[in-house]
């Protein structure tokens, strides 16, 4: 029960967060340092999420061996990335070479 709560109040907080934001519109204008900051944080949320996915995937120790297919798929798509700097081509590197590494066809 305590999780549904907490879901509700997540819920809340996030919905007059946009909503305040929505309703005063240009009134507010952050400062340029704070709109800075602000910019970085989806690259840091996603981050937060994705390297521990990678690096320990099944949630014990770090499993930095190339037997670990989300991780050599990550160093796929980042080489991929380094080379063609194209999302479409990038995402089907790192899902080719994750599930071709999953299946036993690559490694």
């Amino acid at each position: 029960m305590s999780y549904t709560w907490m879901i509700i109040g997540m819920a809340l907080v996030t919905a007059f967060i946009k909503a305040a934001i929505f309703m005063l519109g240009d009134r507010i204008v952050f400062p340029p340092l704070l709109k800075e900051a602000l910019s970085f944080v989806p690259v840091t949320v996603l981050t937060a999420i994705i390297v521990p996915m990678v690096l320990a995937p099944h949630g014990g120790g770090m499993e930095l061996t190339w037997r670990n297919p989300q991780l050599v798929a990550s160093i796929a798509a980042v080489a991929a990335c380094a080379v063609t700097r194209r999302q479409l081509l990038i995402i089907v590197v790192g899902l080719g070479v994750f599930f071709g590494w999953q299946l036993g066809v690559l490694g």
